[in-house]
């Protein structure tokens, strides 16, 4: 049932594409212009980002940006991918970035880090980039009993709450993935995770919007709601609030740098 109800669903720009080709991208920054209801999700998305960044001079670099609009909502940031798109900033690996020692004020990230091949990697390159005080912002799918039907029956990205190694295996940018790492790490391996990373402290972690991203069909879905009904959702979905924890399909996730010692050693 699920499987027809995806097909039936998917975007017909995107049908039978390779989610590593990066046409592909080009061809969903396309799909968010002529989405004005998912475009105002992004724009919430980055306010929401933007408000966590500290007060203070300083960098950001955008991580993965990829197809989001961040710049559009955000303009000083520095937009990044692994892959160099014309319309990004630099090519970047998120494991080995090209800044000195303590010279950005924060990270952002929208949906990228359940793509990063070695997390552990980037949050130990991010502690060395991100001045004491710092942060890393980022929107992140979160394991939620509605959300894991969700993303297991209609999402095209792999979702799997139980996986026991947080790095992943395939070598694609995008077909490489795993939807419930981020609440694998500041959830269900938040202690291993933080004894590994003292230098990062959790500041936020906010469940939210059960419904509004899947009725816009994201990037990769045909548009189920028109745009004169946003703020309809938004109501439903401020009144369903207290149930997040159970309803949420994503996750607000703000860590703060703080100085550890440098002689400290990690696993």
């Amino acid at each position: 049932m699920f499987e027809c109800l995806k097909t039936a669903l998917e975007h017909p720009a995107t049908i039978g594409m390779d989610l590593d080709d990066p046409f592909l991208t080009s061809m969903r920054r396309k799909i968010i212009d002529e989405k004005p209801f998912l475009q105002r999700i992004y724009e919430e998305w980055y306010n929401m980002i933007s408000a966590e960044l500290p007060d203070r001079t300083g960098l950001v670099l955008e991580v993965g940006s990829g197809a989001a609009p961040g710049k559009k909502y955000v303009p000083e940031l520095i937009t990044s991918d692994v892959s160099p798109y014309p319309w990004v900033s630099m090519a970047a690996d998120a494991q080995h970035l090209p800044f000195v020692k303590r010279s950005l004020r924060g990270i952002v990230m929208n949906n990228v880090l359940h793509h990063l091949p070695d997390p552990q990697a980037f949050f130990r390159e991010a502690e060395r980039c991100v001045t004491d005080g710092g942060v890393i912002a980022m929107i992140e799918p979160w394991n939620t009993a509605w959300s894991r039907v969700v993303y297991k029956n209609l999402h095209h990205e792999p979702f799997d709450p139980g996986a026991t190694s947080w790095c992943l295996n395939s070598s694609g940018p995008l077909s490489a993935a795993n939807g419930a790492l981020p609440w694998i790490l500041f959830h269900r391996d938040a202690d291993q995770f933080f004894s590994k990373n003292p230098g990062w402290r959790l500041e936020k972690r906010k469940v939210f919007m059960p419904f509004r991203y899947l009725v816009s069909g994201g990037v990769s879905l045909r548009n189920l709601a028109p745009l004169w009904s946003y703020q309809l959702w938004a109501g439903l979905e401020s009144v369903l609030e207290p149930l997040n924890r159970y309803l949420g399909m994503f996750a607000l996730l703000v860590l703060r740098k703080h100085e550890v010692d440098e002689g400290r050693t990690r696993d």
